[in-house]
């Protein structure tokens, strides 16, 4: 038990350094293997066993077409027409470019899958619009943080497939399980932009009124979005497809719409585009299967047995359970990304949240929300430096005071799903053969 908490804590430390977390990782995870062993020649063929047997999951196979989904709808261009859209609607009330934003991110999201991408490509769309009708700098960048979120809780998401991986739970039924928990998070999102407005209306003005003709055009003119998302989540809600390959046939859409607005007709465009998913994926793999040969270091130190009966021994129930896991990832929210949390932290407690009957599927959704959370709460919050990357000139403390009402809604939005858990389950039970 000993040597587990101590591998955590070296990770930690090396990542503050700046140590890429694969790395980090499996050099403690050998390490440990190797002390409580006693043999490093055992720690080096354990890690080569859990190499071919991560890079042979054939459950794996999801993660690449998503991920390449999204880098062609990125290439695509489409989050111009989705803010027009999302501006048109909502843009002459008062706060409502802070809503158009959130109602674009979520679009996007429909399609990305990344609360990076979404919160790095929405900046540069969003962020002059509110600059030109003087929006106050942190409702505006403390939107764009929040709104990038949910590039990892509305499917298709990267975070969920590996949650779902790493857990055995049906991918498909997680993806079906995030749609109403995610336009539960728009809506407090867009209800936290209305309280901020309505007691502070100069941080929010109103913008100019669109005629309804140019809104219905603007509906049109984002019908590839809704057409891939449907195309994706209904083939795996109806049981036509499974996730891989309903993840195929929208990589195959978004090529082609791409392809219709005049990208990836040359080699350059193409080159980059399959590069940057590859190098994407890579990243994703190489932290998984380091992730994996730390879980043996901690299989074989019991630290997962040493967790069950923790719980039982305190009496902490399925809430309690639950609500110790969800302080944990928010806390190393501030400093790693989602799916880093996901590959390291959940595996350990997976035994302990079947010995307590959790429902894999509602806490899938819960500690999508609670990492959610850490990527905008301080000392770090990855997304708020993402979208001070994208504007520069913005204190970091103001965009740090534009996420608390996000936070709150945040909050609110997990309070609701943990009181009321039909929402994230109800969906996934009509599904044919779940």
């Amino acid at each position: 038990m000993e040597l587990a908490i101590y591998g955590f804590a070296i990770i930690l430390f090396l990542s503050f350094i700046g140590i890429p977390l694969a790395y980090s990782t499996l050099v403690v995870a050998i390490g440990g293997y190797w002390i409580a062993r006693g043999s490093f020649d055992a720690a080096v063929l354990m890690a080569g066993l859990e190499l071919f047997e991560f890079s042979t999951n054939f459950n794996l196979s999801v993660v690449p077409v998503f991920i390449l989904m999204g880098a062609l709808i990125q290439k695509a261009n489409i989050s111009d027409e989705l803010y027009e859209a999302g501006y048109a609607w909502v843009g002459r009330r008062r706060g409502g470019l802070a809503m158009a934003t959130v109602l674009s991110c979520a679009g996007f999201s429909a399609v990305c899958g990344s609360s990076l991408a979404t919160a790095a490509t929405m900046s540069k769309v969003a962020m002059p619009p509110m600059r030109k009708y003087k929006y106050d700098d942190s409702l505006s960048t403390g939107t764009l943080a929040a709104g990038g979120t949910l590039g990892i809780m509305i499917p298709p998401s990267v975070p969920m497939i590996i949650y779902g991986i790493v857990t055995e739970t049906d991918i498909g039924a997680l993806f079906i399980a995030g749609v109403l928990p995610g336009l539960l998070l728009v809506g407090t999102y867009l209800a936290a932009i209305y309280i901020r407005v309505t007691i502070a209306p100069e941080t929010g003005p109103k913008g100019d009124v669109v005629p309804f003709d140019e809104k219905m055009r603007t509906i049109y003119r984002s019908w590839p979005i809704v057409v891939l998302f449907g195309l994706v989540l209904g083939s795996i809600y109806l049981g036509w497809a499974t996730p891989t390959e309903a993840g195929s046939v929208g990589a195959l859409g978004a090529y082609l719409f791409a392809l219709s607005r005049g990208r990836m007709w040359n080699l350059r465009d193409n080159l980059d585009v399959f590069s940057d998913a590859m190098m994407t994926t890579a990243m994703i793999f190489a932290i998984g299967f380091a992730a994996n040969a730390f879980g043996q270091f901690l299989n074989l130190v019991g630290l997962s047995t040493a967790l069950v009966e923790f719980t039982d021994s305190f009496g902490l129930g399925p809430f309690g359970l639950v609500l110790l896991i969800s302080l944990i990832c928010v806390a190393l929210g501030t400093v790693f990304e989602s799916i880093g949390i996901l590959l390291l932290i959940i595996p350990v407690f997976v035994p302990s949240l079947l010995a307590q009957n959790v429902d894999m599927v509602w806490f899938g959704i819960v500690v999508i929300i609670v990492v959610e959370l850490g990527l905008i709460t301080p000392p770090i919050g990855i997304n708020v430096f993402t979208v001070k990357s994208a504007v520069p000139d913005v204190a970091l403390t103001k965009i740090f005071k534009g996420v608390v009402p996000f936070v709150a809604a945040d909050l609110v939005a997990l309070l609701i799903i943990v009181l009321v858990p039909g929402i994230a389950t109800f969906l996934p039970s009509l599904m044919r053969g779940f």
